[in-house]
């Protein structure tokens, strides 16, 4: 018999079974420590009043987090015990090349019972590592994207734009360079980078957004910098990956990366003011959400929230804070408790592992025959087979059934405690439930809690419906919202508009009132739902279009709005005017675009040059100024006109 084989066998057995028992225990224990420092981090949560200290909370629920199950497996190893040379002769006392006698029957049991043992565990561990090699390819994934983000199409930006952005960020205190680029591939504006920063601006971001606006989304993008954000997030992203098993890391990280959010919109408000139209950015730039989640973009995080806080408007009343709280603590002590019978239960188990108990023989009891055993039985009649009668309230308590039974009884199983919590505080009952089926609507528990939150009831729903509206779930509730009721609808139909629900939300968002509607159609614009929508988030009042129908100036409701983006006001207007120019309606838009300005047209005519709007889009596109003009002069060029000098330009002659 080979019995060096078999020891060999068993002592690699011994020995890798032990890491990958501490292994397996440290992840069992993490399984408990992290529901109970998720449950001591939500009621830190939900009593901190300030987004920076929720911030704080929550990352250093994180950090416990991930140092438990290594402190745990750490203490593993220095308190495994040492093996008597008694107890196993073949791995501790006898050499291995010494070997001549197999191990007794019991050493062979238990041998055995360590191979099976060690076989799980290894495929418990191998199954860890393949769950954090699949995020791990998620996560080059994503920094592949963000590199692509950074290199493909993004143009740095220049002129005034560039002017506000380096202002901003010497008022915040930001040191450093920092990349000011336009990109093609985003929809809303993002940071990228750890140690170069980028800030990508959008095209649409630039085009759609007021200059107000787009300077608070630009402040909320280095407040990120400022805060070292994207180094915090690369730690949640490892934190995640190593982690993944746990439900409790993806919560924690989801409401950090919240409160990070809630903590930049407070630095730009303190910077920049202006609550509603950094709350009308953040319901713009939501349309055109894409992004990668490895970048700090504006439009990260839930949108309802971070606009009802930025409005003042509390979301979450004081009797769920405290349920929270409560469902917290509570959480914590069943934790504490299932994590102290598990660790009970591996110790006993380790310890029975390490030192068998010798099971004894069976001993079997030899009947007395001088004993008799008398057995009777007892023949059932219908009499004495009755079972007794229950109490009477016994019968009426059974036939009550708990509020949890009459939710399941709706269909509604399963339920979480959250959400069991949250629809008990709102008072949503069967006979809600009942009343919203009977109009044809299927809510989930969300939707159920979202619409008794905001008091719609069927009356609402009939009222609304009456008006031949297609609405939905998240349509009734974003137009109880926002205030929406029949006689506004019946309003703006009266004026000639036939909007939807989407529509009609966005006509209240932006304050549009039947007023406003006749003032633009006094001045000769007859605009449709979404024309009015873009309109009032430009801010064009009857002011600005008096102000440019005295100059002679009257664009459709599209230029109308383009010129608005752009900033063409009636002093823009008279300081081009100045230089004897006088473009039309449609050459406006595309002078303010390339940043022509009454002194560049009074530097090129200074130079010579007498350049229609054509030429002067053309020169100022090639970047030919009066600084190259007087360059070009002094290498003895002489009478060149404005296209022979921006091929100079373009082919770098002069460089």
């Amino acid at each position: 018999m080979n019995t060096k084989g078999r020891s060999d066998e068993y002592f690699c057995t011994f020995s890798r079974s032990g890491i990958v028992e501490d292994t397996r225990t440290g992840a069992l224990a993490f399984l408990w420590q992290g529901a109970a420092l998720a449950a001591i981090g939500a009621a830190a949560l939900a009593v901190a009043r300030t987004a920076s200290a929720r911030y704080a909370i929550g990352l250093a629920a994180l950090v416990l987090m991930v140092a438990a199950p290594v402190a745990t497996f750490l203490v593993l190893q220095d308190q495994a015990p040492t093996v008597p040379a008694t107890s196993h002769p073949i791995v501790a006392a006898v050499p291995l090349n010494q070997v001549r006698a197999p191990a007794p029957h019991g050493a062979a049991l238990n041998r055995e019972a360590r191979i099976l043992s060690s076989s799980t565990l290894t495929w418990v561990v191998q199954l860890w590592f393949a769950g954090v090699i699949l995020l791990c390819l998620r996560t080059a994934g994503g920094l592949f994207l963000v590199g692509r983000l950074r290199r493909r199409d993004a143009t740095p930006i220049t002129g005034e734009l560039l002017a506000h952005c380096r202002e901003l960020q010497d008022r915040l205190g930001v040191t450093g360079a920092i990349r000011y680029c336009e990109s093609l591939h985003l929809d809303a504006p993002a940071v990228i980078g750890w140690f170069r920063p980028v800030v990508l601006l959008p095209l649409s971001a630039l085009t759609g957004l007021s200059e107000a606006q787009l300077r608070t989304v630009i402040a909320h993008e280095l407040t990120h910098i400022r805060r070292l954000d994207a180094f915090f997030n690369l730690f949640q992203v490892a934190a995640e990956t190593l982690l993944f098993y746990h439900p409790a890391v993806w919560w924690l990280n989801q409401r950090i990366r919240a409160e990070r959010e809630n903590c930049c919109d407070d630095a730009a408000l303190a910077l920049c003011g202006n609550p509603s139209e950094y709350a009308r950015a953040l319901a713009l730039m939501e349309e055109w959400r894409v992004a990668p989640s490895l970048a700090m973009a504006a439009n990260r995080g839930p949108l309802a929230s971070r606009v009802a806080r930025l409005l003042g408007v509390g979301e979450q009343r004081n009797d769920l804070r405290s349920a929270s709280v409560a469902f917290g603590v509570l959480c914590l002590a069943a934790a504490l408790f299932a994590g102290n019978t598990l660790f009970g239960i591996v110790r006993t188990a380790s310890a029975q592992t390490s030192h068998p108990t010798p099971v004894p023989a069976p001993q079997v009891a030899t009947p007395n025959p001088g004993r008799v055993i008398v057995v009777t039985a007892r023949r059932l009649t219908p009499e004495n087979s009755a079972q007794p009668e229950a109490d009477p309230q016994e019968k009426e308590s059974g036939k009550r059934s708990s509020y949890i039974e009459s939710l399941k009884e709706e269909g509604f199983e399963n339920l979480t405690a959250d959400q069991l919590i949250g629809m008990k505080v709102q008072g949503i009952t069967p006979e809600y439930i009942h009343a919203m089926r009977a109009e044809g609507l299927k809510p989930d528990v969300d939707e159920l809690i979202g619409m008794k939150v905001q008091g719609i009831g069927p009356e609402y729903v009939r009222e609304i419906r009456s008006l031949n509206l297609k609405v939905d779930v998240d349509s009734l509730i974003g137009m109880k919202v926002q205030g929406i009721t029949p006689e506004y609808v019946a309003e703006m139909r009266k004026l000639g508009f036939q909007p939807d629900a989407e529509q009609l939300i966005g006509m209240k968002v932006q304050g549009i009132t039947p007023q406003y509607v006749e003032e633009m159609r006094k001045l000769g614009f007859q605009p449709d739902a979404e024309q009015i929508i873009g309109m009032k988030v430009q801010g064009i009042t009857p002011e600005y279009v008096h102000n440019l129908n005295e100059l002679g100036i009257h664009p459709d409701v599209e230029d109308l709005i383009g010129m608005k983006v752009q900033g063409i006001n009636a002093d823009y207007v008279r300081s081009i005017r100045s230089t004897g120019l006088t473009p039309d309606r449609d050459e406006w838009i595309a002078l303010k675009v390339q940043g022509v300005n009454a002194e560049y047209i009074k530097g090129l005519q200074a130079a010579g040059f007498k350049p229609d709007v054509e030429d002067l889009i053309s020169a100022k596109v090639m970047g030919v100024t009066p600084a190259f003009i007087e360059l070009a002069r002094s290498h003895g060029f002489k009478n060149l006109d404005l296209k022979k000098l921006a091929l100079l330009k373009q082919t770098g002659v002069l460089e």
